[in-house]
């Protein structure tokens, strides 16, 4: 009885274990960011200055969403995932979110195969976007 108890016990440790690491989180830091706005005609302006941000960045599948830990965090939930695109420069995962304040907007991670592979995230809503510098952890 006692064997048949432990090979239960191990049984139930090993399903653990295998659901932990099947689980779909992704973890990135920042190095900068940039944001560009519409101005008052509705026409994109000019990119601002690259700022160095060392942040945290989350993108959790099983939870639907993507979480920026800036000083106030930015918590993205995933609606719709869009389907991967490619090109001879970029490779694209997109996402069609709502923010913690309700709004729409769309967050993307490009992968720049022409620049080494550089990884950046875009969110993007109708009147500015912000672009962070990421790598992966």
């Amino acid at each position: 009885m006692t064997q048949l108890k432990c090979f239960y016990i191990a049984l139930l440790f090993l399903g653990i274990g295998m659901q932990q690491s099947y689980s779909q989180t992704y973890q990135f830091r920042t190095s900068g960011f940039s944001v560009l706005e519409k101005n008052e005609n509705g026409k994109w302006g000019k990119w601002s200055d690259l700022q160095l941000a060392n942040l945290a960045v989350s993108l959790d599948t099983n939870k639907n969403r993507i979480v920026v830990y800036s000083r106030n965090i930015q918590l993205y939930q995933i609606l719709v995932y869009q389907p991967e695109s490619e090109s001879d420069s970029d490779l694209v995962y997109s996402f069609t979110c709502k923010d913690n304040d309700g709004l729409d907007c769309t967050v993307s991670i490009i992968t720049r195969k022409k620049q080494e592979n550089r990884k950046q995230l875009y969110i993007t809503y109708s009147d500015h976007v912000i672009v962070y510098n990421i790598f992966s952890m």
